[in-house]
């Protein structure tokens, strides 16, 4: 039976359970994101005042659409560092990335091009939400001969994934880890959507939880839900591994 948000009794927002947000696009004006600095210091301090205590920001790199490098992002958190700095909101940062899985990221690895992982090992990827990348199994294994550990982005967000499970098993088996998006476990990317995230997480194969944070309604969104007694009812026997990346 699923969770019912709707029911469930009213809390005080507290996610210094999970302590260390490692999916959000925060840094100004990299992608479809935070556009101005002083948006991503009231939004981590107000994510600070939830139990955050290190962000750890992943602007998309995408051909085309999004051409982040080291050389637009690293800038961008020493703004965005200053600026928080300046505001006395004393908080952990840094940077990696969220990768598009497509030819021009696989070409990329092929010529040991700078990659920006979490923490040392960990790369975040994400795929089309249209159909599976074509090269998702070779990208996570030639992401693993070069020492990384790939962590897949909001898996629940896939609808080929609720219809085809088996597919995203095989990525677990060859040792892809999962990050679900908090706002999953609400209606807010629709109930198919929350339906096959709180599977995932009664089934333990979330690894690491993330806000995957853009604007003012995703923030909003998730202080409703983290107002919610059955939200850590359901996500906080899982071991993640977000503590790790502090």
């Amino acid at each position: 039976m699923p969770f019912s948000f709707f029911k469930s009794k009213r809390v005080t927002p507290d996610l210094s359970f999970i302590g260390v947000d490692m999916h959000s696009h925060l840094l100004p004006g990299l992608d479809d994101g935070v556009q101005y600095v002083a948006d991503s210091v009231r939004f981590i301090a107000t994510l600070k005042e939830m139990g955050y205590h290190h962000f750890v920001c992943t602007p998309h790199i995408l051909h085309g659409i999004h051409p982040n490098s080291p050389e637009t992002i690293l800038p961008a958190l020493d703004i965005m560092q200053k600026a928080l700095q300046e505001a006395n909101v004393q908080v952990g940062t840094g940077a990696a990335a969220e990768y598009m899985v497509d030819l021009e990221m696989e070409e990329a690895l092929k010529k040991h091009q700078t990659v920006l992982p979490l923490g040392k090992q960990y790369v975040l990827i994400e795929m089309s939400y249209a159909a599976p990348s074509s090269n998702i199994e070779s990208t996570i294994f030639e992401l693993q001969l070069q020492g990384y550990k790939p962590v897949l982005a909001h898996p629940e967000r896939y609808n080929f994934f609720h219809h085809m499970p088996a597919q995203l098993t095989r990525l677990r088996d060859m040792g892809c880890l999962l990050q679900l998006n908090l706002l999953s476990l609400s209606d807010y990317y629709g109930t198919g959507v929350r339906r096959f995230a709180e599977k995932l997480v009664k089934e333990n194969q979330i690894d690491f939880a993330g806000t995957d944070l853009h604007h003012q309604r995703h923030l909003d969104a998730l202080i409703e839900l983290a107002s919610q007694k059955s939200f850590y009812q359901l996500l906080q026997p899982l071991k993640l591994r977000n503590q790790e990346l502090a």
